[in-house]
This record gives C-alpha cells, structure tokens and sequence, in this order.
C-alpha cells in the first residue's frame, strides 16, 4: 500500500511554501500539490507540515486516497499508475471534448466526409441536453432514449446520428477505463439499455428509361450566368450515367496521371481505405460522352483532371451544385415537384437498374461495374483485373437508353420477396439463423404469414454475444413448396 505524508518541497518568493501530498509506492516517490500554503511556523524541521487546519485538510485528503485504494489491488502498479488513479479515477469526463478530439482524428486519418456526420451527430446530443460541455455521466439510458425520441421525425438521422455517438462512446471506454488496473474512469454505459430505430427505407432512386430520356433530351433554360447550375446538372448527370454510375465526388478528385486512352482510373472514395485493392477501377470514356469530358478537362498545372476544383471550393460544394442543377431542370422544365426532382444518385440507381432489368446482367456484374467489393475482393488483390465486362455493359445500358425507344420493364422484380416467396399460415415453413456459418436459430412450424414473421421470430432468439451490425444470415424455406430464399438482416 502507498504511503502518504503532508510535506512541504520549497519557499515562495513571498515567504509561504506550498503543501504537498508525498506519495511513496514500490520504492519511488511523486507528489501531489494542494491548494493550501503554510508560514514557516505551519511545518516542522523535516518539512513535515504541523498548522492544524491544514494537517485537517490533508489528513481528510489521505483518508479518501486510502479509501479507493483499498478498492483496487495495486500491489503492480507503479507510482505514477497510483497518481493517475488517485487524480482521475473518480472524476468525470466531458463527452463533447472528447467527440471533438475524436472528429479531428478522423479528417486526419482521411475520414473528413464522415466525420462531419459524426460532427452533426454530437452538436444535436448538445443542442438537446442545452450545453457544449456534456459530461460522460450525463448520458444515461434516459437521457438518451429521450435524445433518440425527438429524432424520431427523421428518416436518416434517428439512426445514424445514435450510432455515431455510440461508437465515440465505446472508443471513450477502451481509452479511458483500463479493466486490468482497475481504473474506471466512465463509470456508466447507457447502451445496453438503448434502442437505435431502424432508419426510413428509402424510396428506390432510380428512375425508367423514358424519364431519363426526357430528362437529358429537355432544353436547358436560358441563363445570364456563364456558368449556369443546370448546364452543370445537365453534364455531370450524363457523365455518371455514362461512366458506369461513377460518384461526384470521385470526379471531383479524378487525376489526369489516371487518363490514358481515353480510359479514366479511379480509386473509389468512400471505400478505398477500407479495400485492400485500395478500389481502383478503369472505366473507358464512351463516345457520346467524350465531348463533356473534353469540355470539363483541367488545362491549368493542376493535378486533376476536371477543372470542378477551380469552380468549387470542396467536393461538397461540387455535389450540392450539381443536384441543385438536376432540380433546376426537374421543376424547370419538367415541371416535377420539388420533392420528385432527380439528383446524382438518381443516374448511379438508374444505372444498375436498366443493367440488371434491361440489359440481362447479373447483380455480380452490376456490383462490378459500380466499384463495389462484392464477394471478389480478395481475389482482387492477386489478380490484374480486366474491367472490359464493366466497359461492355456500360455501353449496352448507354445504347438501351439513348439509341432505342424501347420501355423499361413495368414493375419488374419491384416485389422480389413476394413474388418469389408467398405462402399461407397452412403451410410448413422452415426458417434458419446463421452468424459465420454457425446455425444460431432454427424454427419449423406453420402458422407464418409472412417473411417478415419468420425473422422476426428468429431475431428473437439472437445472442447478446453478436456484435452491433454485424450481418447475420436467413434462410427461409417452403417445406410445401420445396422453395427456399436467403436473406440478410443487421444486428441493432
């Protein structure tokens, strides 16, 4: 056990020597400075101090020092772990200084897009509890089921801006608690006792064929500005559709060191530090696109490829700019409403959708032409990938649209479960959970209505030991029917 003793170090310049708490642990000393000063009548020829109600003082002090002590085994720790514990171990932890340092990591570590969603996140806790210094003991499962109640009106946020300030949490709990020693420093975690809603399923963004046609065969409206929005709308739209569904942003930070015979390389931003193959992928510049390239290439000494970076200040504004463009044109001209006006996602959905609907390709395919990872990442990091099957299904989605007057397939595969799966309470239904290829539920009965019924039946019996979001498995089979169907739900 450390041993304590009042004591004073030096004399001030105004005659008085500042107390001091000596702590001795393991055969090193440090000490702890007090607020209290004593004369030189308060202290003894050791430097020991004597005044009375300072000796009270630190006494009292001691004695709470001895307490938590007590309650920890510190046989181990050194002087400076028992100083730490003795500072901090009880005292309180402010939240928001915390989630500040916790964004500014992130923009160091290149995640600035996300972490503006994990600033929006705590700014709204603030602005709901009515302080910018919110203490870790503040958040309690109350304090937050009703923080989540009053997003509940949101369609995103009700559950992104709780899973945001979730993860600072747990991030806050592995940095300041150390288990082993026993130094608890965040002493609550609301979480377990904390619902996160699922956020509103979005409506799908991708619109037909005939839309698209009569979205990019529509006169753009006159302009005094030499640079109108909807000009901007108009090109950047066609470029996305024509580039394989490719994102603004990664326009915006397109190189010309990637431009090469008439191919545009790329590493996909939002995931290219999460993929070990950094996602890279070629697209070739079709010809019906190639004026707009050339109209938006960089002629400065800039590194990238478009001059987007000379016209907006951030990938951001690009994109803001942009859809406001696409809905100038939307309410302009076709007279939609505000709310059914297009924006850059709309041409990335519509993409895969007249590839897989219209032109035959596969979800695999329309995963691969889109940049995502699918179930080939890995081999993409040992095998050159020839992306001509990307470029060849893009110019069958470009000639569907533009070269044919053909309509798109009316409703198709809008209903996929309930067209491929429907069944009666009468019928035997099997439904299977698996996490990892290990079968964590199973049920066989009859009286299921529908597919929803029969996961929810099966989430019942989740483990508390399955990590949030992670991705469990469901297979639901028709025993009558001799039909199966897989299906893939996130742990909240």
């Amino acid at each position: 056990m450390a041993k304590f003793k009042a004591i004073v170090r030096y004399q001030r310049p105004d005659g008085y020597y500042g107390v001091y708490i000596r702590v001795a642990h393991n055969k090193k000393t440090r000490y702890i400075k007090t607020d209290k000063v004593v004369n030189s009548k308060g202290i003894d020829k050791t430097n020991a101090v004597t005044d009375p109600f300072v000796l009270k003082y630190c006494a009292n002090r001691i004695a709470k020092f001895v307490e938590m002590l007590n309650q920890q085994d510190v046989e181990n720790w050194d002087v400076n772990e028992v100083i730490d514990f003795l500072l901090k171990g009880t005292s309180d932890v402010c939240f928001s200084d915390y989630a500040r340092e916790y964004q500014t990591k992130m923009i160091h570590e290149g995640h600035a897009r996300n972490a503006r969603t994990y600033e929006l996140a705590y700014e709204n806790l603030e602005r709901y509890i009515g302080t910018t210094k919110v203490m870790f003991s503040h958040l309690t499962s109350t304090v937050i089921t009703r923080w989540i109640e009053s997003l509940s009106r949101t369609a995103r946020a009700k559950e992104q801006y709780p899973v945001c300030v979730r993860q600072i949490y747990k991030k806050a709990l592995l940095d300041y608690n150390d288990y082993d020693a026993g130094i608890i420093r965040i002493t609550n975690n609301p979480w377990p006792k904390v619902k996160i809603p699922k956020a509103d399923n979005s409506e799908h963004r991708a619109i037909s064929m005939e839309d698209c046609r009569a979205f990019f065969y529509a006169p753009i409206p006159e302009s005094d500005r030499k640079q109108p929005l909807t000009e901007l709308g108009h090109d950047v739209a066609m470029m996305i559709l024509c580039l394989a569904g490719i994102n603004t942003i990664d326009l915006y930070y397109a190189e010309k060191k990637h431009y090469h015979d008439n191919i545009i390389g790329y590493e996909r931003r939002k995931t290219r530090k999460a993929r070990t193959d950094n996602a890279w992928f070629e697209i070739r510049v079709p010809d019906i696109v190639k004026p707009i390239v050339e109209k938006y290439l960089d002629t400065s000494n800039s590194e990238y490829l478009f001059n987007f970076h000379s016209r907006h200040s951030s990938q951001d504004s690009f994109n803001a700019n942009v859809n406001i463009g696409i809905r100038q044109i939307c309410e302009k001209v076709l007279n939609m409403k505000h709310e059914d006006a297009y924006s850059g996602y709309t041409f990335r959905h519509t993409w895969a959708t007249v590839a897989q609907n219209e032109c035959g390709a596969t979800l695999n395919d329309v995963d691969f032409g889109l940049n995502h990872s699918g179930k080939t990442r890995l081999a993409r990091t040992y095998v050159k990938v020839d992306f001509t099957p990307a470029w060849e299904l893009n110019e069958k989605v470009i000639e569907k649209i533009f070269f044919t007057e053909d309509k798109s397939s009316a409703n198709k595969n809008d209903e996929p479960e309930n067209d491929f799966f429907r069944f009666s309470a009468k019928q035997m239904i099997k439904g299977t959970l698996y996490f990892k290829g290990k079968i964590l539920a199973s049920v066989e009965d009859i009286g299921f209505n529908n597919i929803e019924e029969v996961i929810a039946h099966l989430m019942k019996d989740l483990p508390d030991t399955i990590p949030p979001r992670s991705m469990v498995l469901i297979r639901i089979e028709n025993k009558d029917k001799g039909q199966k169907q897989d299906y893939t739900r996130m742990v909240r």
